[in-house]
């Protein structure tokens, strides 16, 4: 039921401040608990008993939960309220994490995992479609760009945090101190961020949707996670890239088929979405060789000391955080083709420098220029692509659209890691010798930097110059939150 309607948001008022405060905070559980458990791995084995599989695990649980029901976690928020349901991830999310500070075995300690990723698949989607659906149309590049620069703060905080938490007192405190975060983001976001959702959408659940989806990005998921360690060839990893692709087929025929699909397969009918998200796919498969990869090459090869290396790429953070909003606002002007096909190039000519980065190399002469004309590039890219992502379809649509983006995101990522590598030439060699690993990551920066010069390509040829206007909308609110636009027409 529609119970008022209201003014959207602008990007400097106090109420969308408020607004990005809650998302920000929100998307930083769930990108800082992606690293942030990285660095406890050996206290955690120490204390818990946990061979290499169990410690494996506590990173991959999580990992794969989340992708496998993103886009469930986009689709409810169109359909019950963005608000609803994001809060209802950071709850969840905060609930899985004191179970994971207090798990006495490592079991737990997964399963917890497992349970905080549901409460990240929840709330991720959603801190993005609220700021879509929230801030008036010649503010949201604005909002999203500063949402990326400081969700990536959040992000590279994750080491050093827990490596201090760590340090003055235990590995459960990494887990514990969510807790508190939590409760502020859900204060913040009862009081001020505005509900909308899709008011078009059944409420009833696509159930066979939400299980082709989940088992089909679960399988992806977990073949790609597995397929460093056990190769290929192996039984397990070929069976479960199968049964993913399989469901996969089968998610999408179920959902053209259904007469109240989670995701209605008509949106990629629209060039600037179908655009932009693969567009997404290229570029964050490039930065998952990247961030995979260059952190090793300085400690392996360049003799880099961890901290040194862990600190290296914090120039491509602190650019997105002052250049973000910046970017967002300028495409909001010029349109989004320019800046998404700029990015990606000026990613590639820093990936061409990063390429010769070897043994003895210096961090002022070799390491940092082209850590900072990479940061350059993303900042250009980052903000227009996300919200071409989302801004390409109505603001009903705006959970899904972000559900998806997610989705194509992650699924780069781990397929990068896992295949990046043997592409460049590693076969059974070692990401731990010198002599071996350096023409691999010479080799896969090159395929990086390729994949960056093809995603600027598809960007000018199927991203428009200016993304359509999309018409008027009515609002769904709660009536203790705070009115605002929300799209009620479907394509």
């Amino acid at each position: 039921m529609d119970l008022t309607i209201g003014e959207p948001l602008r990007y400097r008022s106090a109420a969308g401040r408020w607004v990005l405060l809650a998302t920000v905070l929100g998307s930083s559980l769930a990108f800082i608990d992606s690293t942030v458990v990285t660095i406890a791995l050996p206290e955690i084995g120490r204390d818990l008993g946990s061979d290499a599989a169990g410690l494996q695990w506590t990173v991959n649980g999580y990992a794969l939960s989340l992708a496998a029901l993103v886009l469930l976690g986009g689709s409810l928020g169109d359909r019950y309220g963005r608000k609803r349901i994001f809060v209802l991830g950071v709850s969840w999310f905060a609930t899985a994490s004191l179970l994971c500070g207090l798990a006495p075995t490592v079991e737990l300690l997964v399963a917890a995992r497992i349970l905080q990723g549901v409460g990240g698949a929840l709330l991720t989607p959603g801190a993005l479609a609220i700021l879509e659906a929230s801030f008036a149309p010649e503010d949201r590049g604005r909002a999203i760009g500063a949402w990326s620069g400081l969700g990536g703060i959040g992000g590279a905080l994750g080491p050093f945090l827990g490596g201090w938490l760590v340090e003055i007192g235990s590995w459960r405190y990494i887990f514990l101190i969510n807790v508190p975060l939590a409760v502020a983001v859900v204060l913040v976001a009862a009081r001020h961020v505005p509900e909308s959702r899709n008011p078009a959408a059944a409420r009833s659940l696509d159930v066979t949707g939400v299980l082709l989806g989940a088992v089909g990005l679960a399988g992806l998921t977990y073949g790609f996670t597995a397929w460093p360690e056990h190769g290929p060839g192996d039984p397990v990893v070929l069976a479960s890239l199968a049964v993913g692709a399989a469901a996969m087929v089968a998610f999408v025929l179920a959902e053209r088929r259904s007469p109240h699909p989670m995701l209605p397969v008509r949106i990629f009918r629209n060039a600037a979405f179908s655009g932009a998200n693969l567009v997404t796919f290229l570029v964050y498969a490039a930065n998952g060789g990247v961030f995979f990869l260059f952190v090793v090459n300085l400690q392996v090869v360049s003799g880099f000391s961890p901290l040194a290396a862990g600190t290296a790429l914090l120039p491509t953070t602190a650019m997105m955080l002052l250049l973000s909003s910046r970017a967002g606002g300028l495409s909001q002007r010029i349109g989004p083709r320019i800046p998404m096909t700029v990015g990606p190039l000026i990613c590639a000519v820093a990936l061409a420098m990063m390429s010769r980065i070897g043994a003895g190399a210096s961090y002022w002469a070799d390491v940092l220029p082209a850590v900072l004309i990479f940061g350059l590039g993303l900042s250009t890219l980052v903000a227009p692509l996300t919200a071409t992502a989302l801004g390409a379809l109505e603001d009903a649509y705006a959970g899904i659209a972000s559900g998806v983006n997610n989705a194509v995101a992650r699924a780069a990522g781990l397929l990068a890691v896992a295949v990046l590598p043997l592409a460049a030439g590693l076969g059974s060699g070692s990401l731990t010798d010198a002599a071996q690993l350096h023409p691999v990551y010479r080799n896969t920066m090159t395929i990086c930097a390729g994949l960056m010069v093809v995603g600027a390509v598809l960007a000018w040829l199927l991203v428009p110059h200016r993304l359509p206007a999309h018409p008027p909308a009515r609002s769904f609110c709660d009536p203790c939150a705070p009115p605002v636009h929300a799209a009620s027409s479907a394509r």
